[in-house]
């Protein structure tokens, strides 16, 4: 009955997705990850630029479907001073997310993390979830689930 009750919840979840702002204002807790190219990205060097920190995973269905319009606003705003990482939070780490990216192709830094970094973006439990990051370095919102490429657009647009 247990696992039943999560087979229903989780999706649930990620169909209800929201925005929500319970970290809104705080400064964005700071990270070091290294990419699959080797470079170790920072949230401090994103300093000046609109990010979107987005948690996800390659078994997670709402995360595999909004990176494609992740990808295609990153490239339409990249050279407006956004940014957007995408740390996966894949236990077996690059072992999933390596063959992952030689399918679904997208140029922004995508990184591994861990429950430590979970834990100071507020503990969230479902995915995928985004953080919008100002210019300055707070977060600006929290997005729970989906989002779709207008939306973040229109969002990212705002701060620009």
């Amino acid at each position: 009955m247990k696992l039943l009750r999560s087979m229903i919840l989780i999706p649930l979840l990620l169909v209800f997705a929201q925005s929500a702002t319970p970290q809104s204002g705080k400064k964005a807790p700071e990270f070091s990850l290294k990419s699959a190219d080797g470079r170790t990205i920072t949230l401090s060097e994103l300093r000046g630029k609109v990010v979107l920190v987005n948690f996800w995973a390659t078994w997670c269905g709402p995360c595999r479907a909004e990176m494609p319009g992740f990808e295609e606003a990153y490239k339409k705003l990249k050279s407006k001073g956004f940014e957007i990482v995408g740390i996966s939070l894949d236990r077996q780490g690059w072992a999933d997310v390596t063959p992952f990216l030689k399918n679904v192709r997208v140029t922004y830094p995508i990184v591994i993390g861990y429950q430590n970094l979970v834990e100071a973006y507020g503990n969230f439990d479902a995915i995928p979830t985004s953080f919008l990051i100002d210019k300055q370095g707070h977060i600006v919102e929290q997005h729970i689930g989906y989002m779709s490429k207008e939306d973040l657009e229109k969002k990212v647009n705002s701060l620009l």
